[in-house]
């Protein structure tokens, strides 16, 4: 269904608003090909465009800039066009989506590497390393995407502790973390979220008072993680103080 263009508003072809907009005709077409734009006014063989198509483009860059999807902007639109609060539910998705890390990679020379590792730098424990994720290869050297565990890794080295044996701990942990980041997301997604299922329904004021209650549990999570990692290091290391005076 053709959009109603409004009196006295500039009208545009495909290359004259891919221009416009920061892209290419290939793009516009694409957008258009995936529904993320009304069809234009078109007059025998020439589509016209007009500045809701303009607009539309330069809220699907916004978004794009933000990190979401397409097909999450497909939703978005779909909801708009549905009478829903596109704001409000923009603001949702992004607590519920937005970083926790905040880590900051850093990039590592292979002069560096052999430095910091000596003879421990090895096939293996490179692809360790980028098994886990955490490492990318460059022909000058490694991104790792944590500065602090990188220095972490290197300073535990330099204590007399194998990589290998750091490398097998980090992989531990990481499926620890992972274990404990399924059961918090379990517990917010099937307590709170269910309403989403249903997220046509919500009202704006629902839409932003979930959004709020996502943010205020983010903090709450930290806090429950960092204190049961305390309780466990304190539960452990008493255990094994005692079967070390009672060897």
């Amino acid at each position: 269904m053709e959009i109603e263009q409004r009196r006295g508003e500039r009208e545009y072809r495909v290359e004259e608003l891919a221009g416009a907009a920061g892209i290419t005709s290939r793009t516009l077409r694409f957008y258009r090909e995936r529904k993320l734009l009304q069809p234009p006014r078109r007059e025998g063989r020439i589509a016209w465009y007009g500045e809701r198509h303009l607009e539309r483009l330069r809220v699907i860059g916004e978004l794009l800039e933000r990190g979401h999807t397409l097909g999450g902007i497909a939703e978005l639109i779909g909801a708009g066009e549905s009478g829903q609060d596109v704001a409000g539910l923009i603001g949702l998705r992004d607590a519920i989506t937005a970083p926790w890390s905040d880590e900051t990679p850093v990039h590592l020379s292979w002069d560096e590497l052999r430095h910091a590792f000596g003879e421990q730098l090895t096939e293996t424990t490179t692809a360790e390393s980028i098994a886990q994720g955490y490492v990318t290869v460059e022909e000058d050297g490694i991104t790792h995407v944590s500065r602090r565990l990188m220095d972490a890794t290197r300073e535990l080295v330099a204590e007399g502790v194998p990589l290998e044996a750091v490398l097998a701990v980090s992989r531990r942990a990481q499926e620890y973390a992972d274990a404990m980041a399924e059961a918090f997301t379990s517990l917010i997604r099937d307590q709170l979220l269910g309403s989403l299922e249903h997220v046509a329904e919500l009202t704006p004021g629902e839409v932003d008072r979930l959004a709020e209650k996502v943010q205020r549990l983010r903090p709450l999570a930290r806090s429950v993680a960092d204190a049961q990692f305390g309780l466990a290091m304190d539960r452990r290391v008493t255990a094994e103080y005692r079967a070390l005076i009672e060897s």
